[in-house]
């Protein structure tokens, strides 16, 4: 079964760098912990190399909004759907300084960083996705 190429059906969201770069600058910044903690080095190299992960992922991924569902692509390739009517609820962590996307389906939940453009994120979920009631945020007290 051959799939459209993303942007055929419906609203591909631009790429946004600022996080995989963030993760990136974190990595560098925890080398000034270096005289205090000689694993200093080893926590940068991680951070560091987390982050040229989602710098990659930043390109090479998309979020397609379609008709009916969320559609996740590498390049051509389509690598997962999510369809909207199963969709339990939605949110963006931080909104000041969006980070990382939630979401809940029926049977399982997801977390993204937020690597695509979070206002176009937000308004095409807003679109999409009116109907859900927001999502309650983790400390609130219907998750006691």
């Amino acid at each position: 079964m051959t799939s459209p190429a993303p942007g055929t059906s419906g609203v591909v969201l631009e790429p946004a760098y600022g996080v995989a770069l963030g993760v990136i600058g974190l990595g560098l910044a925890a080398l000034a912990l270096t005289p205090l903690w000689a694993g200093a080095i080893w926590l940068s190299l991680v951070v560091a190399v987390f982050g040229l992960f989602l710098l990659l992922q930043t390109r090479l991924l998309r979020l397609e909004f379609g008709g009916d569902a969320l559609l996740v692509w590498r390049q051509q390739t389509l690598l997962r759907r999510f369809p909207y009517q199963e969709w339990l609820s939605w949110t963006i962590f931080w909104p000041g300084l969006p980070v990382l996307f939630y979401f809940r389906e029926q049977g399982s939940i997801h977390f993204l960083p937020v690597l695509f453009d979070a206002t176009s994120l937000r308004q095409q979920l807003e679109q999409h996705l009116s109907q859900l009631p927001p999502a309650a945020p983790p400390d609130s007290p219907s998750d006691v």
